[in-house]
């Protein structure tokens, strides 16, 4: 029996394709019924996209609102003959939410030389044909002749390239009017630049698609530019505060270059630190002591910690400690020790009495009226007046005097024993008797014993109780202002817990004149302190922050981070970079430039500087150990 095998073939063929399409179709259904597992799974789960989209999305012919937030899309039209290095640094540092976009299209080279030649052709035809008429020359045109010509050479021999380029920049508001006040300015920096821009009208969402991170020109609003200008829009720039002169503050983040700097070269030499406590401020400033000595300026301190105290021994600095049992004594009816040009002894007495009176209502001021305001009444300060002058005209110090060489200087005994003699100060008799008899008799009532003839000098109040800490500072400053006065010296103040002087409003008062008139004196005032908000909320406060040309701010606590963003107008990353700075970070403003700052010490610098209470341990066990090992402990 023969079989037909090809037959036998053909008949089961057909079984076979229908398994296979069987089993193809399971294998769809399977898959499909996954999927719509898959689908209905996801529709109830939260995703990146659900997190980062607006709530709503409403579109207008300028501008778009995304929440809460108005955003509108700025795009250049066309640029001048020349664009300098580094013109978008104003819009890419501009101190606003913002995005940016750039497009750039790559342009075969033969299309634009044949693009150019026939523009060469024009406007040579032109030009000759001026010259026919006798017309005179039009240097526009040969102008624009001789840059096509380089533009050709520079094409031909591969030097440029060509490309269409396109920039965008979307702008970020919270309410209407403050997108059209940033849309102006933007539109400001660019018209300084002779860059003329224009705002997408009912293309407001394209804009904002084509400055997402998409890479999507939804735009497509370009213009021609060879390699060089193009370079010269390269936005990943960075604040740079490098100077010829000056001392090393520390490391820019930005881009790991040195921050040199002379606080003297700016418009004045003050400068204000905040920080939580152990943030690095008192570590940053004392680098800046150190390395400001090295070029000759003289530093005085005013340390309320002994936190200082190591610096000082190692560079053989003054160190004063201020407290009651203290040998080292301040007299507030102290003057200047020479009179400056234009200033007579009868300007100094005047300016003395006010500074005394000021005191004097720190130590013995009562509230007045409603108000709990510190002070006199109108009577007492009257009688404070008369009594004053009648001190300093018991040691022969009078308006009519010549100079103040020789003189003998007043202290607070002799101004009891004349309030004593007077009608109607029985009272302020009484409340200066503490200070003169009682308790607090050994800081205020007696001559000067301090000297200050050395580079470095540091006043210590760590000793002293709170109550007298305002007055003692106070009493120091005005010593330190009156030694300024007598000699001009670049010198630099630093006040360590500056807080404490705006507890009161004469020793506040008295901080903001000093800080404004350092300048003529060639003093540069460092103030320091960790009370940020009581200080910012203080009207002298930030008139001091007004007139500080450096400003340090480093690590700040949730409480307080939100005034001194609102103080230096910082933006939202600057903000965060201050709540997570670590150690010794912070941003560093010169002027008005500014830049994230990271303060770095040698070895050597920081076993002097440090207050860490572990290493400081570590050092000092290491010296003793040191010290039983050689035999050089110290009796």
């Amino acid at each position: 029996m023969s079989i037909d095998v090809k037959k036998l073939q053909a008949k089961q063929r057909p079984e076979k394709e229908v398994r296979a399409l069987t089993l193809e179709q399971e294998k769809a259904l399977q898959e499909k019924k996954t999927i719509e597992e898959e689908f209905l799974y996801r529709k109830g789960t939260i995703t990146v996209r659900d997190l980062i989209a607006p709530a709503s999305f409403q579109i207008n012919s300028d501008f778009l609102k995304l929440g809460d937030t108005f955003v509108r899309t700025l795009f250049i039209v066309t640029y001048p003959r020349y664009v300098n290095i580094g013109w978008g640094a104003p819009v890419i540092n501009y101190n606003g939410t913002i995005d940016i976009g750039m497009f750039f299209y790559p342009i075969q080279a033969e299309v634009i030389l044949k693009q150019l030649r026939d523009k060469t052709g024009v406007l040579e035809a032109q030009i000759v044909a001026d010259n026919e008429k006798g017309a005179p020359r039009d240097p526009v045109r040969e102008t624009a002749l001789r840059d096509v010509e380089q533009l050709r050479d520079d094409l031909t021999q591969g030097i440029e390239h060509f490309f269409q380029f396109a920039f965008y920049i979307t702008i970020y508001a919270k309410t209407k009017e403050e997108l059209d006040q940033r849309s102006g300015q933007i539109e400001s920096i660019f018209g300084t630049k002779l860059i003329y821009s224009k705002r997408g009208f009912y293309q407001a969402e394209q804009g904002f698609n084509s400055t997402l991170p998409l890479g999507n020109d939804e735009l497509m609003i370009t213009f021609n530019m060879s390699t060089s200008p193009i370079a010269s829009s390269f936005p990943f720039i960075s604040s740079d505060l490098t100077s010829d002169n000056g001392i090393l503050y520390g490391i820019n983040r930005h881009n790991n270059s040195l921050i040199l700097f002379d606080r003297f070269s700016l418009q004045n030499a003050n400068s204000v630190v905040f920080a939580t406590s152990g943030a690095g401020k008192s570590y940053a400033v004392k680098l800046e002591i150190l390395r400001t000595m090295m070029m000759g300026t003289d530093v005085i301190v005013i340390d309320p910690e002994m936190e200082y105290k190591t610096l000082s021994d190692a560079v053989g600095g003054t160190y004063v400690n201020v407290s009651l049992a203290s040998e080292s004594k301040i007299n507030p009816f102290d003057l200047p020790r020479a009179v400056g040009e234009g200033a007579g002894v009868e300007d100094i007495l005047r300016s003395a009495v006010i500074t005394l009176k000021g005191l004097l209502r720190i130590m013995i001021g009562q509230p007045i009226g409603e108000s709990g305001r510190v002070g006199f009444t109108p009577t007492e300060d009257s009688v404070l007046d008369r009594a004053i002058i009648e001190a300093y005209a018991k040691k022969d110090i009078t308006p009519d005097l010549a100079n103040l060489d020789g003189v003998e200087y007043p202290i607070m005994q002799d101004l009891q024993e004349i309030l004593d003699g007077m009608e109607g100060a029985g009272d302020l008799v009484d409340r200066l008797r503490k200070y003169t008899e009682g308790t607090f008799a050994g800081l205020l009532n007696s001559p000067t014993t301090v000297e200050m003839n050395n580079q470095l000098v540091i006043f210590s109040v760590r000793d002293l109780e709170d109550e007298l800490r305002p007055m003692a500072i106070y009493t120091i400053v005005n010593y330190i202002w009156n030694v300024v006065r007598s000699s001009r010296k670049k010198r630099l103040l630093a006040i360590d817990e500056a807080w404490w002087l705006l507890m009161h409003e004469d020793s506040a008062k008295f901080i903001f004149a000093l800080v404004k008139r350092a300048r003529k004196y060639f003093l540069g005032v460092t103030t320091i302190t960790q009370d940020v908000n009581d200080f910012l909320r203080s009207p002298y406060g930030q008139a001091i922050v007004t007139n500080s040309s450096l400003q340090l701010l480093m690590k700040q606590s949730p409480a307080g981070v939100d005034i001194v963003a609102d103080t230096f107008h910082l933006t939202q990353s600057e903000r965060y970079l201050l709540l997570e700075a670590a150690v010794g970070e912070g941003i560093f403003f010169a002027g008005e430039r500014h830049a994230a700052i990271k303060i770095v010490a040698s070895y050597n610098e920081d076993q002097l500087i440090t207050t860490n209470p572990e290493q400081l341990f570590e050092i000092e066990r290491a010296r003793k150990e040191f010290e039983e090992s050689f035999g050089t402990k110290k009796e």
